[in-house]
């Protein structure tokens, strides 16, 4: 298959003329990291169900990473391929992309929650040729599920499984074989050697409203926006990086494995969320950085061991995937002591603004921030005319993070002649230039005509003592077209009524227009993995 990217050529001059682009790829990168600190320590890993701690210096990850692109190709994989791989946060991980990155081919990760459906699909359309899984993780046999999809999945001629046997075991095929005494890897790098602007990352949406789309990037993409992720929020080669989000998502994909590499420095890696276990490991490895959504911010806050763990090393937290209540972001700051920014991006184009350090609580408290450098957005109207600051409208952004298409999709490709990318959510500019998030285009909710502010209602009730968790949907009425539903959970022994919703909205200052007219209590909310809320889920149970 071939995976063509769309970048207009005025696209590549004007990057690279203002020096965003700097037509590296980001496996030069690594070498040169390895080069320049090849004892240095690369990636740390904690293995929740072994509670085992592995390490790799720059030097040891590329010598397994050549040997594993070697034993690549050994099995097929050409310049172009679709490597899918579907792991938690182990070492393994980082070695796959390095060795796709040195022969050419396009990593694909997954998600390790993804069944049956989701991964029939993804790797059908992507026609991957090759699928790296564990043998189990989280009491799952993945290998049985790939056995029973085989017959669905024509293209698809390996699966190599972490500690399994045969000629299906990843280390026989990959790791274990030293395939540089049987060939030339200095020659077979040449002949499969990247271009800057050649995809290297497939990876889905994270599906918060249905059917996800294959977000394509490049290295251009991917190093620009690290660098200028690197410098906003301060982060340098003495820098240590944490990372329990999952690598399969964006956020951890560029600041949990890129980001380091252009730092040379050390990333440290959790395979399954738990705020205590990740309390240890910021005290133990004098973690300076970390970011992720707000369930993982508002975990840590909650540990009983935050206070006990938290160090003069541990600097700054970066929240995003959704608007961060202010009640969470005044608890962090108290309790913790470090710099809370709250951030905005996509897949599409991973960070696009975030808050400054140093920032004033109101901005932090408010607002997702300012756009990196390099970045632009702006506020429209239905007609793409700018709208005054402070008028909801649709958000754009603009610069050289932008993807480089949907595969298979070009026709979803949403970005104009300008560069504009049409994001689907709705937003706020304040006089500073901050922009606020305040919904999703497609969650919109028009009652009788007019907008529901949902994310200000729903900020609001994450205030009440008896809310963990809140979403605010639409659902149609004959009369008023839409009316308001609010999903809640709660947290341990409390309980809330629909009357002492309302109450607590009106004490709050809302207009009645803006309270739900109905109330529903789940047990969890359904989420994706990187804990975004799938609002899509709880239309479908009032469809029920």
């Amino acid at each position: 298959m071939i995976i063509d990217p769309i970048i207009p050529e005025i696209r590549v001059r004007s990057a690279v003329e203002q020096g965003f682009w700097r037509n590296k790829t980001v496996i030069e990168y690594f070498d040169e990291a390895v080069s320049a600190n090849p004892d240095k320590t690369a990636i740390v890993e904690y293995r929740s169900e072994s509670g085992t701690r592995n390490s790799l210096s720059y030097s040891q990850l590329k010598q397994t990473v050549d040997r594993m692109a070697l034993g690549l190709i050994n099995l097929g994989v050409d310049k172009g391929d679709v490597v899918s791989f579907q792991l938690p946060n182990w070492w393994q991980f980082i070695a796959i992309h390095l060795a796709c990155l040195r022969i050419g081919a396009v990593s694909n990760p997954l998600m390790p929650i993804f069944r049956h459906r989701e991964l029939s699909f993804m790797l059908g359309y992507a026609e991957s040729k090759l699928i790296i899984i564990p043998n189990e993780f989280r009491k799952f046999n993945y290998f049985e599920m790939l056995e029973e999809l085989s017959g669905d999945l024509p293209k698809l001629e390996h699966v190599l499984v972490i500690g399994g046997e045969g000629d299906n075991s990843f280390e026989k095929a990959l790791t274990d074989t030293p395939w540089e005494e049987q060939m030339d890897g200095v020659a077979l790098f040449a002949e499969r050697q990247l271009d800057p602007n050649d995809v290297i990352q497939l990876m889905y949406t994270s599906g918060t409203t249905g059917v996800p789309k294959g977000v394509m990037h490049t290295s251009n993409t991917h190093i620009c926006m690290d660098i200028a992720f690197n410098e906003r929020t301060q982060l340098t080669t003495d820098s240590v990086i944490f990372m329990g989000s999952p690598m399969a998502h964006q956020t951890g994909f560029m600041f949990g494995m890129i980001s380091p590499i252009l730092l040379n420095t050390r990333t440290v890696l959790l395979d399954g969320w738990s705020a205590d276990a990740a309390w240890k490991i910021i005290r133990d490895e004098k973690v300076t950085f970390t970011m992720g959504a707000t369930p993982f911010l508002a975990d840590l806050v909650e540990s009983p061991l935050a206070k006990e763990c938290t160090t003069f090393e541990f600097e700054t937290f970066i929240c995003g995937g959704a608007p961060v209540p202010r009640a969470l972001v005044e608890k962090s700051i108290e309790l913790l002591k470090i710099n809370i920014l709250s951030a905005w991006g996509m897949t599409e184009n991973g960070v696009v603004t975030t808050t400054h350090i140093g920032d004033r609580d109101e901005k932090i408290f408010s607002t997702d921030g300012l756009p990196i450098a390099s970045m632009e957005v702006r506020v429209v109207d239905s007609k793409d005319q700018e709208l005054p600051r402070g008028e909801e409208g649709r958000l754009q952004s603009r610069g050289p993070f932008t993807f480089v298409g949907y595969l298979k999709r070009p026709e979803a490709y949403d970005v104009d002649e300008d560069g504009w990318f049409d994001t689907g959510d709705l937003a706020r500019m304040d006089k500073d230039g901050y922009i606020r998030i305040s919904g999703r285009s497609k969650d919109i909710i028009i009652r009788g005509g007019e907008n529901i502010p949902i994310v200000e209602v729903e900020n609001a009730l994450y205030k009440h003592p008896a809310i963990h968790d809140v979403a605010i949907v639409a659902m149609p009425d004959a009369r008023m077209g839409e009316l308001a539903c609010c999903f809640i959970t709660l947290e341990p022994g409390r309980s809330l009524t629909f009357k002492e919703m309302q109450d607590f909205l009106h004490n709050d200052g809302f207009a009645k227009q803006y309270w739900p007219e109905q109330l529903e209590c789940l047990a969890e909310m359904p989420r994706t993995a990187s804990g975004k809320i799938q609002k899509f889920n709880l239309r479908e149970i009032l469809d029920l």
